[in-house]
């Protein structure tokens, strides 16, 4: 099965795993910065998931203006009001960029799904607009959305436990997005994710890595791995209850890191460094 509803769009996506380097070469955040309009560029940062906003959003305009961007302003966003204000729109009209930082993906959806910045975001994207977000952040690009893990959101997720999964904000539709996927061994939980909508790419990103979306294709930067799970030739499925754990059979696993990228309509794997740069690798190979 290849997908072909993965809409084109002007703008970019840094859909980022979590805990990205700040202070050391800030790969990511430089690559967000660039892709703005480098030091020339006006980034807004949205810290709607935080309930540490103060915090958190003092680390990030350090780090912005430590890579030479002077036009960087953060909003809290921390109501529905705000995500609906004219004030919190003309802010926003000048930007080049926007950055979610990371904390409840609830939160997110509960404060900006259906505002008028959820609005305008999805317009201004179709115009050039790049729109980032880490952890929380990330996960909620996709329309179906990660929410947890019914039993807790542990660090090590048991075998038979039942993903939480709702609506994202849409901005990268046809997967389902994992954050810390290494670091808080997050496989089977973006496996049971799968089982319960297998026409979904599942895409799993380590700490301090991201992927850069543009169009149907993202590439991986940064400094661990994205998993990919392809069930669309799964030959058979069964998703966790009570005690019977997940079963998947005939699937694909991609391991991506820097270098590599994926397209997201063929489903297919790329090398974009080294003598086999620009090489499509396809389902079957």
């Amino acid at each position: 099965m290849v997908s072909s509803a993965v809409p084109q769009r002007a703008g970019q996506l840094v859909v980022i795993g979590g805990a990205e380097d700040h202070a050391g070469r800030a790969v990511i955040l430089r690559r967000f910065r660039d892709l703005c309009g480098g030091e020339h560029a006006r980034i807004a940062i949205l810290g709607t998931a935080t309930m540490i906003p103060a915090e958190v959003g003092e680390g990030y305009l350090k780090a912005f203006r430590a890579l030479g961007v002077k036009e960087v302003v953060f909003l809290p966003l921390a109501s529905r009001a705000a995500a609906s204000s004219t004030k919190t729109i003309e802010v926003l009209e000048g930007v080049d960029g926007v950055f979610f930082t990371g904390g409840s993906q609830r939160r997110i959806t509960a404060i900006v799904g259906g505002s008028r910045v959820d609005a305008w975001l999805h317009q201004k994207l179709q115009r050039g607009l790049v729109i980032a977000g880490t952890s929380a952040g990330a996960a909620m690009m996709s329309s179906t959305m990660i929410l947890g893990d019914i039993l807790g959101d542990s660090d090590t997720m048991p075998a038979t436990s039942i993903v939480s999964l709702g609506p994202g904000l849409g901005f990268l539709p046809g997967v389902v997005i994992d954050m810390h996927m290494t670091e808080r061994r997050r496989l089977t939980r973006l496996l049971a994710a799968v089982t319960r909508f297998p026409h979904h790419l599942g895409i799993g990103i380590d700490e301090d890595t991201a992927l850069i979306v543009d169009g149907n294709r993202f590439e991986v930067i940064g400094a661990g791995t994205v998993t990919v799970i392809d069930a669309g030739d799964a030959t058979s499925m069964s998703g966790p209850n009570g005690e019977r754990p997940i079963a998947l059979t005939g699937m694909l696993i991609h391991v991506l890191a820097a270098g590599y990228a994926f397209n997201l309509t063929t489903r297919s794997v790329e090398i974009t460094t080294g003598p086999e740069a620009a090489r499509g690798l396809s389902r079957a190979s």
